[in-house]
């Protein structure tokens, strides 16, 4: 018996020494375990995104169609969703399609189909009267010609003499010692950056038509039209640094020879947009890398708002005395949209696409009845302002109970990083909520980038830089790119002065020229 109470009391004195360890181990596992379920839901996540990514409908339009769930964090009551009650309401009108009628301004062949003679005799006797007609209009298309401008000047000389010869001076040329007249240049640049024609496929047009036009003769022209128009970009860029409203982002090209790097390297083109009514500005800027340094050196004279995408790069203007950095709701919606696609029963990204909703439905009520910027301004205070204040609600109380590493995470991670400059919008009725009307600009580059690939030089990456800030500046202004192009490269070699070059830019040009 005692044996018995002796070792039942060091038996329990024992245990109580070592409980405390047991239950630290315990927790350990516990913490070990869930890490590891955790990491397990992330990469099922990823996984299922990258399904989606390269099988799935890349539309965010039909949202709850063949959805998967992968998180039991996302999963949510529906009744827990924002109510839409006492959001503003679009409606829409479907007008019946009518046939556009054709230009007035083009040439028109009059072919009249009349009846035979005994047609216009009535039944009575009498003569019939024209007191109408019915046009049926049809569009002929006419393949390009091509003329030669021969350039003619007599020669004049004293045979007894035999010195002294007279010969008028040859007109200033925008591409001397060539056979390239402005409007051929102009054609050439626009078929290449706006029609998306590698210059192999525009010689294969050419020998169509009769003309051996080789691609490295036409490269040659669109080179020295480069070095000729390379003070516009300091005129473009004069009047993106004195807007106080802009828009950046950057796409990924390939450029060949680049000093000291690899031909497989990435580099960028940085693009930037202003907000002007009457002086509408598109930059290109073409950099090797996507580092912070050129955005920062390009816009350091720059006083205003610039908005962004959530690219760390622009990180710097949060601290910048100057610029008001705004963020991009556009942006922060696509994390939520695209677990939405996979999501079989409602969960947290609904109720964040939900909200995100509301906000754009008073920026399209904005819009479609023409608000000006004090109204819009106005609105967003009676109307956005409380939304975003649910927003941020339920932001704080969904964050704390997501996994950080999971696809919903980051998400709510980003939104709650760049919420200053996601509700900075609210400043200004000018601002926008989100940076699609640069990112729209982006496209024609990307359509570009996928026929002809890469830039072979560095040089020829500015050139395409350039050529496509005045492209898309005139469109921005109004204008019809090929006749701008033309009037520049007519016009140009007459320039003397900063204010000549700027003189020729899209919205400083009379709109008859």
């Amino acid at each position: 018996m005692k044996t018995t109470t002796r070792q039942s009391i060091f038996s329990s004195e024992f245990q109580a020494i070592l409980a405390p360890f047991q239950q630290e181990e315990f927790q350990s596992l516990q913490q070990e375990a869930q890490e590891w379920k955790d990491k397990y839901h992330s990469l099922l996540e990823q996984l299922r995104l990258a399904k989606q990514q390269r099988f799935g409908r890349s539309s965010e339009a039909h949202i709850g169609q063949g959805e998967l769930q992968f998180d039991e964090a996302e999963s949510i009551e529906a009744t827990e969703l924002p109510q839409e009650e006492n959001t503003l309401t679009v409606t829409y009108t479907r007008k019946k399609p009518v046939r556009r009628s054709l230009p007035k301004h083009l040439p028109r062949v009059i072919i009249e189909h009349d009846i035979p003679e005994e047609e216009k005799v009535c039944a009575c006797g009498c003569m019939k009267e024209r007191f109408g007609e019915e046009i049926t209009e049809q569009l002929e298309y006419i393949p390009a010609k091509l003329s030669v401008i021969a350039h003619v000047r007599p020669k004049y000389a004293c045979r007894p003499c035999a010195e002294g010869v007279s010969i008028a001076p040859m007109p200033p040329l925008f591409l001397p010692k060539s056979m390239a007249t402005p409007s051929l240049v102009a054609h050439t640049i626009i078929s290449k950056y706006e029609d998306h024609l590698p210059l192999y496929r525009q010689e294969h047009m050419w020998q169509r038509l009769g003309v051996e036009m080789p691609r490295n003769t036409v490269c040659g022209w669109i080179m020295a039209a480069f070095e000729a128009c390379l003070p516009m970009r300091e005129a473009l860029l004069g009047y993106i640094i004195a807007s106080n409203y802009l828009q950046a982002d950057e796409t990924t090209m390939q450029v060949m020879d680049e000093p000291n790097r690899k031909n497989t390297s990435t580099s960028y083109m940085w693009v930037y947009r202003n907000h002007h009514t009457d002086k509408k500005v598109i930059l290109f800027d073409y950099q090797q890398t996507r580092k912070a340094q050129w955005p920062k050196q390009l816009l350091k004279d720059f006083k205003g708002y610039l908005q962004t995408d959530g690219y760390k790069g622009y990180d710097w203007v949060d601290d910048h005395p100057d610029i008001i950095h705004l963020g991009c709701w556009a942006h922060t919606r696509r994390p939520f949209a695209k677990l939405v696609k996979l999501a079989k029963t409602t969960g947290k990204s609904h109720q964040a696409v939900a909200y995100i909703k509301k906000l754009y439905l008073i920026e399209q009520y904005a819009r479609n009845n023409h608000y000006t910027a004090e109204q819009r301004y106005a609105l967003r205070l009676q109307q956005a302002k409380p939304i975003l204040e649910q927003i941020k609600t339920w932001l704080d109380k969904t964050i704390k109970t997501t996994v950080p590493q999971s696809e919903l995470g980051k998400g709510l991670d980003y939104m709650h990083l760049r919420w200053g400059e996601l509700t900075a919008y609210l400043l200004d009725g000018r601002l926008e909520i989100d940076n699609n009307l640069i990112e729209n600009l982006i496209r024609p580059f990307a359509l570009g980038r996928k026929n002809w690939m890469m830039s072979g030089s560095p040089r020829g990456a500015h050139a395409s830089a350039l050529f496509y800030s005045l492209i898309a500046t005139a469109k921005a202004n109004g204008l019809n790119p090929f006749d701008y192009l033309k009037y520049l490269f007519e016009n140009i070699r007459s320039c003397k002065t900063a204010e000549d070059y700027r003189a020729l830019l899209p919205f400083n040009l009379n709109r008859s020229n």
